[in-house]
């Protein structure tokens, strides 16, 4: 039989140990929320910076792509702020489901998304299907809300300094 004291004291680590869990919790959240574009879901700049190095480490022959919302700016002057989000939302998703499951994608801001590839063996035709894609219609307001696309592509392994930076500026 556990004495008063014994109780009080497990009672007490019960009670730190959950505040713990909670306080660890609620850091996880702000780190989520600080490395994961909350309009797109995607990686922010700095989240996919780090992602896209490991899997750099990992697959030599990545390649890693940028992508530009043409016609975005002229959506949002129309059609208002509620529609660009809406249009930067359905691309963040699309890319997201484009990616492979080595694959990494972000939004570095704006209308720019960037995406590290660990295979490319299809990469025009896969650039090809990821433009078309961007080009589908989002529905909002009751309107079908168009923007295309331009997509550079840099491959790591043809370049002079493979690095991400270098590979971002080539794309």
């Amino acid at each position: 039989m556990m004495t008063q004291t014994e109780l009080a004291l497990q009672l007490l680590a019960l009670l730190l140990a959950g505040g713990w869990t909670l306080h660890a919790y609620r850091l996880y959240q702000r780190l989520h929320r600080v490395r994961r574009d909350p309009l797109t879901g995607l990686l922010t700049r700095e989240g996919w910076s780090r992602a896209a190095d490991r899997v750099i480490r990992r697959h030599r022959g990545a390649t890693v792509l940028l992508a530009d919302l043409n016609g975005f700016k002229a959506v949002n002057d129309r059609h208002g702020h509620d529609a660009g989000d809406a249009v930067l939302a359905a691309a963040g998703e699309r890319l997201a489901a484009w990616c492979g499951r080595n694959d990494v994608a972000g939004r570095l801001g704006g209308d720019e998304f960037v995406a590290v590839l660990a295979e490319d063996d299809r990469l025009p035709d896969r650039l090809a299907d990821l433009a078309e894609l961007l080009r589908q219609p989002v529905a909002h307001g009751g309107e079908q809300l168009r923007v295309g696309a331009s997509i550079g592509a840099a491959r790591l392994a043809e370049l002079e300094d493979p690095t991400l930076a270098a590979a971002l500026k080539a794309a």
